[in-house]
């Protein structure tokens, strides 16, 4: 039956069909019309590690199973210059409950052990074994005598954080991380991906790209799944995320070549291994230390 017999039998007059055609011409165009003239992008987010920019503000108070390595990397900053901050001594021990500030402010620590962490927050791998001390680091209290007897302890002032000495040589003799196909490269553009991402199989070794020492290994990282984060040197550190299982443990010597873990998909959606190496808490692109292949 015809539009036009339709409208008759309901009664729609001349008009009134005409404002009809005239709406449902300017839909069919609209519909089949591209405003911006070509064809939708197609973004692909796989390969990108959600990143966060360093963040200068504001402070982090430390959960259980965190270590300095982990929140510096976490927040963008170089651990020397956020232990400085902070004045955290080395071998930067700190403890849940602990204050750590990004800020020109000075961090701050519980004067007792009493602060209590919720079950949400315990997320340190099993083969962490990185020590928890509750010993208090921060503010000094000066003790020495007034002037008069009414004279009181005063906070001593704490002098400015030393700036971080120039970086220092690469190491040399960078090995790849795995065998895999690269399917995602570096970005130093805004949240992009800041290493790279190399496809494999499930199971498949993750392996040391440099000599060092492991200062973290658990998954309390969001977005990067089982984490392994190497230190080569007081500049460099590498990153392995999103593996199956951890096969080394935090403080643990490893060599290049040796297999660190096992790759998987936790934090992401394909097995792939996404590795970074940073310079100074910043990172930098892995292609210009890894061999060509």
């Amino acid at each position: 039956m015809s539009l036009t017999v339709i409208a008759q039998r309901m009664g729609i007059t001349s008009f009134q069909r005409l404002v009809i055609g005239l709406v449902l011409s300017s839909m069919l165009v609209a519909c089949s019309s591209n405003p911006s003239g070509s064809s939708a992008r197609v973004v692909d987010r796989n390969n990108a590690a959600p990143q966060k920019p360093v963040v200068t503000t504001g402070q982090y108070v430390v959960r259980r199973g965190d270590t300095l390595f982990s929140i510096a990397f976490r927040y963008g900053w170089d651990y020397k210059a956020l232990a400085a901050r902070n004045n955290i001594p080395v071998p930067y021990t700190i403890h849940p409950g602990q204050t750590i500030r990004f800020d020109g402010r000075s961090g701050s620590t519980p004067t007792t052990p009493t602060t209590v962490v919720s079950t949400s927050d315990l997320t340190p791998s099993s083969s962490s074994k990185f020590t928890i001390t509750r010993r208090p680091v921060g503010t000094a209290i000066d003790t020495t005598a007034g002037a008069t007897a009414g004279a009181t302890a005063s906070v001593a002032s704490k002098p400015a954080p030393a700036p971080l000495p120039p970086a220092g040589p690469a190491p040399t003799g960078w090995g790849w991380p795995s065998n895999g196909i690269l399917i995602g490269k570096f970005s130093s553009n805004g949240s992009l991906n800041k290493g790279i991402d190399i496809a494999g199989d499930l199971g498949q070794p993750v392996l040391a790209a440099s000599d060092g020492t492991v200062v973290y290994a658990g998954s309390g990282l969001r977005g990067y799944g089982e984490l392994v984060i190497i230190k080569h040197s007081d500049t460099y550190v590498s990153a392995y995320g999103h593996n199956r299982r951890l096969l080394v443990r935090e403080g643990q010597q490893v060599k290049v070549g040796q297999a660190i873990a096992e790759m998987g998909s936790t934090g992401t959606d394909r097995v792939k291994l996404h590795f970074e190496i940073r310079r100074q808490g910043k990172p930098v692109d892995p292609l210009q230390f890894l061999p060509r292949r």
